[in-house]
């Protein structure tokens, strides 16, 4: 398989992007829904793809990680299962943060998307009832 890997620091400022873009309110004023809609599709796909990246690259350290902190404890005696886990995890604190963040944006857009929803759904509600108390 041959799929592009966004790098960690391009991950970090695509997500920063689209945060930015996440942390404007929107109105409820029907054209911006759907623009806004439209715009969170596109939010929600590449930050489902950067969420994918990061956790190549979190699978990709912890594997390296793994094998060299392995290593140290096992010259040490006494070193726990969880006292290992810990530390591999400290030392892939920015790899996760990565995961976390991605995953954040990508529930956040998600969120949004179906606020967008309701508005368009409201105010088709109230244009059939404005259509309908008419006739």
């Amino acid at each position: 398989m041959n799929l592009t890997i966004t790098p960690p620091q391009e991950i970090a400022d695509e997500l920063q992007v689209i945060d930015a873009f996440l942390n404007i309110t929107m109105s409820e004023d029907i054209e911006e829904a759907v623009s806004r809609g439209n715009d969170l599709a596109a939010h929600i796909a590449r930050s489902g793809k950067l969420l994918a990246d990061a956790k190549y690259h979190l699978n990709e350290k912890m594997k390296d990680d793994i094998f060299k902190v392995l290593e140290k404890t096992a010259k040490q005696a006494g070193a726990t299962a969880t006292a290992i886990n810990g530390i591999v995890k400290s030392l892939c604190k920015d790899e996760q943060y990565l995961v976390d963040f991605a995953e954040r944006t990508n529930r956040s857009a998600t969120h949004q998307l179906e606020w967008a929803r309701t508005i368009i759904s409201k105010a088709k509600a109230e244009m059939a009832l404005a259509g309908y108390n008419r006739t």
